[in-house]
């Protein structure tokens, strides 16, 4: 039986560069680079991409990198293949063994919503 992807599904894949202001509702994972302002409902960087934006997402995972601002994420998740520098405002705050995260972190210890 074939496997149904969701239709709240984007994504950036390996050797695509955008730039620009992306909205997107549903999950969107970054294999590649996205530069700009972004709005998503959930975002996953994987190993290997990169995002350096202006984001909003109600989640975020990071097992890539991220340099900029993170606005009002109810969770940040930074795995440990992951890099996250800039400023951040989150609800829950993550973070592996192994990843990294710098700069000036808001963090209230509850989920908020977008």
């Amino acid at each position: 039986m074939k496997k149904k992807m969701p239709n709240d599904f984007s994504l950036i894949d390996t050797g695509l560069n955008v730039e620009g202001t992306l909205r997107c509702k549903g999950k969107l994972i970054v294999k590649g680079t996205l530069k700009g302002q972004v709005d998503v409902d959930d975002i996953v960087i994987a190993e290997g991409g990169s995002v350096h934006a202006e984001l909003r997402a109600k989640s975020v995972s990071i097992g890539g990198i991220f340099e900029g601002t993170i606005k009002e994420t109810g969770e940040l998740i930074i795995l440990s293949t992951g890099n996250c520098t800039g400023h951040v405002n989150c609800g829950v705050l993550a973070l592996e063994p192994g990843g990294t995260l710098n700069g000036e972190i808001i963090c209230t210890g509850k989920p908020t919503e977008k």
